[in-house]
């Protein structure tokens, strides 16, 4: 029976290479599958899920305003899928977690999301939200602090490694602007260079 699931995690715990890692798992035995990445995410370049230990993979892009269930039901038509995989799932709208429920409940193609949980502020992205509310199962890879505990929070940083307490939800980055740590180290962080001098 197809499910929907999500896989979250802090930064850097591997979600892209865990996709790949699936997906080639898939292709290997001969089934198709496709890949999804949000547009907005170029860091290795348009369309290209991109992991920090050198795989990649070409996947098809989503936009606000992009069908997902419309898209893969015209892919499935033409060349049966076995797999969906979306990778930077917290950038999807409310409308794109309910159209892949629909993938798996009426096309009954299983799909695996990969995602951020919460953001720099620890407020649910959007599309994890949703994920969370709909998926028929939720896991976590888990990643660590600099403590060596479980790394649960996202702290965005700036230049000089001083925690960024506001701006968008939303800003593209690697290691260069988010640190993963455990929630007490991300409150210490942030607490501290709030109270740091400008």
């Amino acid at each position: 029976m197809a499910k929907l699931y999500f896989v979250y995690s802090a930064m850097n715990a591997g979600k892209s290479t865990t996709l790949l890692q699936s997906s080639f798992n898939y292709r290997e035995r001969g089934m198709r599958t496709l890949l999804y990445t949000a547009a907005i995410d170029d860091r290795a370049e348009e369309g290209v899920i991109a992991s920090r230990i050198g795989l990649k993979g070409d996947a098809f892009t989503f936009i606000a305003d992009t069908n997902l269930r419309n898209d893969i039901e015209t892919e499935h038509t033409s060349d049966p899928i076995a797999c969906v995989f979306v990778d930077e799932a917290q950038f999807m709208s409310k409308d794109h977690v309910f159209q892949l429920a629909e993938v798996v409940d009426q096309l009954h193609i299983p799909v695996i999301c990969y995602g951020l949980r919460t953001d720099f502020r620890a407020d649910l992205f959007v599309g994890s939200r949703w994920l969370l509310a709909l998926a028929d199962e939720i896991r976590e890879l888990k990643t660590i602090c600099s403590c060596g505990r479980k790394a649960t929070m996202n702290l965005r940083i700036n230049t000089d490694g001083s925690a960024v307490h506001d701006g968008e939800s939303i800003e593209i980055g690697g290691n260069d602007r988010y640190v993963p740590l455990c929630r007490r180290h991300f409150f210490e962080k942030v607490r501290a260079d709030r109270k740091k001098p400008v």
